[in-house]
């Protein structure tokens, strides 16, 4: 880390030429100097080491400056986005250290060929090389980098990585839409989609309570074994050892939330269940031909495959956008998640439906659990008796013993513009975990995008994996579709 540079007692926030914009002394923001979290110190660890990156495509040319302009009166306005992550070089403790910031540093406009072959992979292609190599520890840990080219879904595209110290995906995706506004009324932020109520911890019944603790008991049991050596089936989609250091490769596929929905309602289940059975099912089609049509030397589909997910979960009591600086009195800033052990069952099935039908069941168990909470707990427990070196170990031990992990973050309901520029997509992932894969779902008006983020030299084609999830759901509402006409005979 850089070493701690000599506080100025006035902060200067600078245009492109270096006119302030903003400026206050050092002490009128009340995080100054102050420690990063343990959660935020976990993330410099040896196999924690993630970014958070955030693709949005929009659907008019870019204007760079009205982007910094706003930027400058936002993003800067959050003391994480203005400070550096300063190490104690006898402590080991690390600091948040207000610095200047000129804006010129985080927002850069790529210089483009205009005669390039393809768009769509150029941005690919670009995305990818961003995973190649951290931001540097001498400015604050974010930057912006704008592809100001056409492709065959946006007119241009932003690319904003984040390390997650900063802050999980539910704090970075507030902030984003805290600096946008309703397409449909500029004067209105977007609105996401309300939570939704865990009746099954809530419920004081008897038999429910006793299986809340049975289920949390075996999910601790699970924790704990994986912990220890319970590792994951070797898979065509399982990485081996040092997966956090390479690069990744983003692709995405966006499909109907509608028809979503309509599998959603018809089964009456929720959107999670559906895209967590989408996903079974899409792991099955894309194995099985990896398995089955020896492009790596298997000949048969293994039996008892085990495939977990580090399921994420936001702890935070409400995902209600709040102000951008970081201080909400409801604690939406900062990394607040818990995560399950989510197990998909690869297999066959005679009604695509079951896929769904599974999803749902490990789900149910999920939400009658303290797991997540228990996660987090246990998290912060280690890294108060033992450090976060003791806890980045534990942590980076649990996770490569599993498969991939999933998240699902709930975007706008309605078309927004970020910075005075319409939004096509928004697709967020991360690289630098120790797995493969990541499978990321964020929905946006009236799509559903599923972003992976695939290790290439363990998933060589990761665009046959996103095809086979559009197919599950095809099969998915096939069935469906096909049920409703037969009940109707």
């Amino acid at each position: 880390m850089a070493a701690i540079p000599a506080l100025n007692p006035l902060k200067i926030r600078t245009t492109t030429n270096g006119e302030a914009i903003e400026g206050f002394k050092k002490g009128d923001d009340d995080h100054d100097e102050q420690p990063l979290s343990p959660m935020s110190r976990l993330f410099h660890e040896p196999g924690s080491n993630v970014y958070i990156v955030g693709i949005m495509g929009l659907k008019t040319k870019i204007q760079p400056h009205i982007f910094k302009r706003n930027l400058v009166h936002t993003f800067l306005n959050n003391h994480r986005f203005s400070s550096l992550q300063v190490k104690d070089k006898e402590t080991g403790s690390m600091k948040w250290i207000p610095t200047q910031v000129n804006i010129d540093d985080h927002v850069i406009v790529e210089k483009l060929d205009p005669n390039m072959e393809s768009s769509n992979k150029f941005v690919e292609d670009f995305i990818s090389n961003l995973s190649r190599s951290p931001i540097e520890s001498t400015k604050p840990l974010w930057d912006l980098h704008i592809l100001d080219i056409r492709t065959s879904e946006a007119e241009g595209t932003c690319v904003f990585r984040f390390h997650h110290s900063l802050g999980d995906g539910v704090s970075l995706m507030n902030l984003l839409l805290a600096c946008s506004c309703k397409t449909s009324d500029p004067e209105a932020l977007p609105t996401l989609p309300g939570n939704i109520k865990k009746s099954g911890v809530t419920n004081s019944s008897l038999w429910a309570s006793l299986g809340v603790l049975w289920n949390s008991f075996v999910a601790l049991v699970m924790f704990v074994l994986t912990a220890l050596f319970l590792e994951d089936t070797k898979t065509p989609i399982k990485g081996s050892k040092g997966v956090e250091h390479r690069p990744r490769r983003f692709v995405t596929k966006s499909v109907s939330l509608d028809d979503i929905k309509l599998v959603k309602n018809a089964m009456n289940v929720t959107v999670n269940d559906v895209v967590l059975g989408i996903t079974q099912a899409g792991f099955y089609l894309y194995l099985h031909r990896r398995y089955c049509e020896g492009d790596i030397g298997y000949n048969n589909f293994p039996d008892n495959i085990r495939l977990r997910a580090t399921l994420f979960f936001n702890l935070r009591a409400t995902t209600k956008i709040q102000d951008v600086t970081g201080r909400s009195r409801h604690g939406t800033w900062g990394n607040k998640i818990g995560y399950a052990l989510h197990p998909f069952k690869i297999g066959p099935k005679k009604d695509p439906l079951d896929y769904v039908r599974d999803a749902k069941a490990v789900m149910d168990r999920r939400k009658a659990s303290f797991e997540p909470l228990f996660t987090s707990f246990f998290a912060n427990t280690v890294l108060k008796l033992f450090g976060v070196k003791v806890a980045g170990k534990l942590n980076h031990k649990i996770f490569s013993n599993t498969t991939l992990w999933f998240s699902n973050v709930p975007g706008p309901q309605e078309e927004i513009s970020f910075c005075g520029h319409e939004v096509a997509y928004i697709a967020p992932s991360c690289y630098g975990q120790p797995n493969a894969l990541m499978i990321n779902i964020v929905s946006y008006k009236d799509k559903v995008t599923f972003v992976l983020s695939a290790d290439e030299e363990t998933i060589p084609n990761p665009h046959e994996l996103c095809d086979d999830l559009e197919e599950s759901l095809r099969l998915i509402k096939a069935s469906i579709c096909s049920s409703h006409t037969m009940s109707n005979l």
